[in-house]
Formats: C-alpha cells, sequence, structure tokens
C-alpha cells in the first residue's frame, strides 16, 4: 500500500477535479496511483510502499522521490528499511545482536547503511567487536563499485545480506542477517579532486640545477 506526502502548493484552474496518476516505481512491479488535482503537484511528494507480500512476509518499506518529467511520474530511490515489528519477531532468548551505523558511497550516491545481526548464542565483546569491524570492511568496499539501484535490487533479493553471513562466518556464523537501513542521504563523492601541486617549468628546474652546480 503506498502513501504519499504532502505536496507542493501550486495554483489551480477552478472547477478542476482530483483524479489518480500512475507513477513509475523502479525494482517493483506493483501498480501504484497517486490521488492528485494534477502531476505536476506531485513532484517532490515522498510515496512509501509496503513491500511485504512481495517478499514473502518481510517487512520491507521502500520510499521514494517523485519526480515529473516527460509528462511521467517516476520514482526516485529514497530507503528501504525493516519494519521494527519483524525485528521483534525474529529476536529470541539467549542470543546477541549487532549493529552499526555508518556512512558510505555508491557510484551514484552517498549513502548511510545500518547492518543488523543476529548470533545463535551469547557471544564476547570482542567477537561482537570483530563481526562489526568485518561487516563494515566488507560493505564499504562493496558499495563503491555499485550504483544505488543495484544495491537496492541487491537487498530486496537478501543477495547482499548472504554475501555479508558468507564473510562474517570466518568469525562467527550468524543466525540472521539483515541490512535494517539504507538510505540516500547525499550525492556522490567527487573522484577528481582538484589538485594543489603547482606544475614547473622544464626551463626553471634546469636553471635550478646551474644554480645548484655553480654552489657545489
Amino acid at each position: 500500500m503506498a502513501s504519499k506526502g504532502k505536496p507542493p502548493v501550486k495554483k489551480r484552474k477552478k472547477g478542476a477535479r482530483k483524479k489518480f496518476f500512475p507513477v513509475v516505481l523502479p525494482l517493483t512491479a506493483s501498480k501504484v496511483k497517486l490521488y492528485s488535482y494534477s502531476p505536476e503537484e506531485l513532484e517532490g511528494s515522498i510515496v512509501k510502499l509496503d513491500l511485504t507480500r512481495n517478499l514473502r512476509g518481510k517487512n520491507l518499506e521502500l520510499r521514494a522521490k517523485i519526480k515529473y518529467s516527460e509528462e511521467k511520474l517516476t520514482g526516485e530511490l529514497l530507503s528501504l528499511k525493516i519494519t521494527a515489528s519483524y525485528i521483534k519477531r525474529i529476536m529470541r532468548r539467549g542470543i546477541d545482536y549487532i549493529e552499526d551505523s555508518f556512512e558510505t558511497f555508491s557510484k551514484d550516491s552517498k549513502l548511510r547503511i545500518k547492518p543488523f545481526m543476529i548470533t545463535r548464542n551469547r557471544v564476547s565483546r570482542a567477537v561482537k567487536k570483530e563481526i562489526r569491524n568485518i561487516s563494515k570492511k566488507f560493505l564499504e568496499s562493496h558499495t563503491t563499485i555499485r550504483n544505488t539501484s543495484e544495491l537496492f535490487s541487491e537487498i530486496m533479493t537478501g543477495k547482499l545480506q548472504k554475501a555479508l553471513s558468507i564473510k562474517v562466518k570466518k568469525i562467527y556464523p550468524l543466525a540472521t542477517c539483515e541490512i535494517r537501513i539504507i538510505e540516500v542521504i547525499g550525492p556522490a563523492e567527487k573522484t577528481e579532486k582538484s589538485k594543489d601541486k603547482t606544475v614547473k617549468n622544464p626551463e626553471d628546474e634546469t636553471s635550478e640545477e646551474k644554480t645548484d652546480s655553480k654552489k657545489e
């Protein structure tokens, strides 16, 4: 079920009536229609889509920002989030959970990722710390070579969680490995950084060598 945020206030014609406008959301075949006076008014709205049925009972919520371009409404990926009810359902006695929150970059955006892992039994603080460090290093290296859409798709299918679980297994086998939240928080980092180094003229270098030889 989809819900939307408040659309920006714009002037509309007298006697205009609201109607449903179809929205194309990435990574899902669910048909979404938003109720508004015009598609232009939906620009910038936030849509929340419950993916529980699509993922066989896994409570996952997708958020997207609506964009209106070329007479079409599309959704720009913002976040994927596991609901608190699902986390409570998978918790058990006699176990430990490990979570983290950090920022990293994909090819096209800056992300905040919050992994959530559950151990089979109680573990020491040292083991928790090692698992947290390994998972962070793995996710940082994994995200930098993929775009946001690919990462969201891997989380929805469980591919990323499986790869992370196998990586952490070297330290301790996990009962559950999830990405609790992944959200876009900004644009991608610029790879080409400006260098402050000044380029020397080859003639200046030769003159410097001559002066050094004279001093000697």
